[in-house]
């Protein structure tokens, strides 16, 4: 008879990791289960389906999340640290998949909630070897962190000009057209800045018309700031992959192209010269 401890690590083996045929299948599994419940669910929420079919999908959607608490409750079992796994980012999604279809039975509402599933999903970057893709990931981030402070100063602006804007058409336009107040303006003037136009509020007198003229021909001089600052940055992030941290000896210019030999800012070799071979045949 085997060891349960024996069990348990090859329960770990096969549901933590994926380097095993076994681990591959039962994510591959897993993965296709997380489909259908999530197709479940949202066909739940069209009335026409749900009242034609509305026992069948309650049935299958317990079914899933039986299946979802009984696969969690083994994850809990075999994982060694099991407060540091059920604390963990992907503990918390599995939990967060079974829990609103116990809190529907109080709160009918709640049962919406299980599209929370769909996170589970980024098993699929591990279960089909997608990690070198994330890496990639990385240029974006350091895009944003490259740019983030262009990003502040660009949103205090636009936001600077929305509340002028806003005040400016309460001012002119006032509670008889529309715009009750300040606040009411401003979401006003964010609606037309980014040309997004509800139409919910509209500008009656002629010189309302035009300070929403200048509102829009604004948004579009705008709206491409945030891509041109975001863009240079990603095309630098992507330039350095291709540099090395050696610094000149003569200026400390860094980083240089992994290929050069000289410091594109002063000229000056940037490694030393090699001696030549000394000849092994003494002078005649």
């Amino acid at each position: 008879m085997d060891n349960p401890a024996s069990w348990r690590e090859r329960l770990y083996i096969i549901i933590f990791y994926t380097n095993t045929p076994a681990g591959q299948r039962f994510d591959r599994y897993l993965l296709l289960v997380i489909m259908a419940s999530l197709i479940v669910v949202m066909l739940e929420s069209v009335s026409s389906v749900n009242s034609q079919y509305g026992e069948l999908l309650n049935i299958l959607e317990w079914g899933f999340t039986l299946l979802f608490a009984v696969e969690y409750l083994v994850r809990l079992y075999c994982a060694p640290k099991p407060l540091r796994y059920a604390f963990s980012f992907y503990g918390l999604i599995d939990l967060l998949a079974v829990l609103p279809a116990f809190l529907a039975l109080l709160f009918p509402e709640a049962g919406y909630l299980l599209i929370v599933r769909v996170i589970r999903m980024l098993r699929i970057f591990r279960v089909l070897k997608l990690t070198p893709y994330l890496s990639q990931a990385n240029f974006l981030l350091v895009a944003l962190r490259g740019s983030k402070q262009k990003i502040v100063v660009f949103l205090l602006s636009v936001s600077t000009m929305v509340v002028v804007y806003g005040t400016l058409m309460y001012v002119i336009e006032g509670p008889q057209h529309g715009f009750t107040s300040i606040p009411k303006s401003i979401y006003w003037a964010v609606v037309t800045l980014t040309t997004v136009g509800y139409g919910d509020m509209v500008p009656s007198t002629p010189l309302g018309q035009l300070v929403s003229t200048l509102v829009m021909i604004t948004g579009y001089s705008i709206i491409a700031v945030p891509t041109g600052i975001f863009t240079a940055e990603l095309a630098n992030a992507m330039r350095s992959e291709g540099q090395t941290s050696h610094a000149c000896p003569n200026c400390n210019k860094s980083p240089h192209e992994v290929a050069a030999a000289f410091c594109n800012r002063c000229g000056r070799a940037l490694f030393a010269a090699k001696p030549a071979p000394a000849d092994d045949k003494a002078p005649s």
